[in-house]
């Protein structure tokens, strides 16, 4: 067997490790991109007044709302990724004989990865984003709110009320946003590439690398990655704050919040985004060896020799 299970492996490993340590950001963060009226008692002003706000109405437990959608999605998706990833590197590199990817091989690699993975997960995202804003929703309706929805009791909620297709809202910003690993894993392929020229990587430099590559790419994608949060909610009956495509979305929120309205909640998605791609490129590389011994130990792998 080939390498790419071993990575898909130890990437969903990291994937999991990543999302479990940054998931609080995740919450302050999405909860900023959904929210739309800026001047209800209840909006959230910013990130501390956000995370203090979900600390006195709902508690820690508020912070890790969706946690168990967000662990699978996180374990998922990398294993997805990494896998498509690593069969097409693979494929790179047998046939131009090369150790490394060129800049427009790592492009294509992370387009097709990363496609697939927007295709497969999409249903994972939009139960994960309904679960976190909806522990908000029922903090401010109820004094006492009620048992937190479980992935799956959402899961068949939105099946029921929204029908199966609604689970793959919000999926063509989210194929747009391939642009963001393909930025964040071209521009760590090829810092790698050039740090091994000079001496052989550690632990700490997977994880500054990681923070560089995908400070890039959240950077610049960030406006998409908004609409793509609100497009994944329950859609409104009101027009205005209907979203029928990604452009639609772009030219409402700059129509009723401005230029900086695309960019609410980007600190805490920076940080979260920087803090997870440092630990999952971290954690990913200490895990790789362990899965290709599990693999070795479940015979679906004969040699312990690391494919180049």
């Amino acid at each position: 067997m080939s390498d790419n299970v071993a990575h898909a492996l130890s990437g969903a490993g990291g994937g999991i490790i990543s999302m479990a340590v940054t998931y609080p950001l995740i919450t302050v963060g999405t909860r900023l991109q959904v929210q739309r009226n800026n001047k209800d008692s209840t909006a959230y002003t910013g990130n501390m007044d956000a995370l203090r706000k979900i600390l006195s109405q709902e508690g820690v437990a508020g912070l890790f709302s969706g946690l168990e959608s967000a662990i699978f999605g996180a374990a998922v998706t990398n294993g997805v990724y990494y896998y498509f990833f690593e069969a097409v590197k693979g494929a790179f590199e047998r046939a131009s004989k090369r150790k490394t990817m060129s800049t427009v091989e790592s492009m294509v690699s992370g387009a097709v990865a990363g496609a697939m993975t927007c295709i497969i997960t999409n249903p994972i995202w939009v139960v994960n984003t309904r679960l976190t804003v909806k522990q908000k929703k029922q903090a401010q309706a109820e004094d006492k709110p009620e048992k937190s929805q479980t992935t799956m009791q959402a899961f068949a909620e939105i099946i029921n009320e929204d029908g199966v297709l609604s689970l793959w809202q919000g999926l063509i910003p989210a194929l747009i946003l391939v642009i963001n690993p393909i930025i964040q894993y071209t521009a760590f392929e090829q810092l790698k590439n050039r740090v091994e020229r000079v001496r052989k990587l550690g632990s700490l430099d997977f994880f500054v690398l990681g923070a560089i590559s995908k400070l890039c790419a959240t950077s610049i994608t960030y406006p998409y990655i908004l609409i793509k949060s609100r497009m994944q909610l329950k859609q409104s009956k009101n027009e205005n704050e209907r979203y029928s495509s990604l452009i639609d979305g772009l030219r409402k929120v700059i129509a009723s919040e401005g230029i900086a309205g695309l960019y609410k909640g980007i600190e805490s998605k920076l940080l979260q985004s920087v803090l997870t791609a440092s630990f999952l490129f971290m954690s990913k590389e200490a895990l790789f060896s362990y899965a290709v011994k599990l693999l070795v130990v479940l015979g679906a792998r004969k040699s312990l020799a690391r494919s180049k």
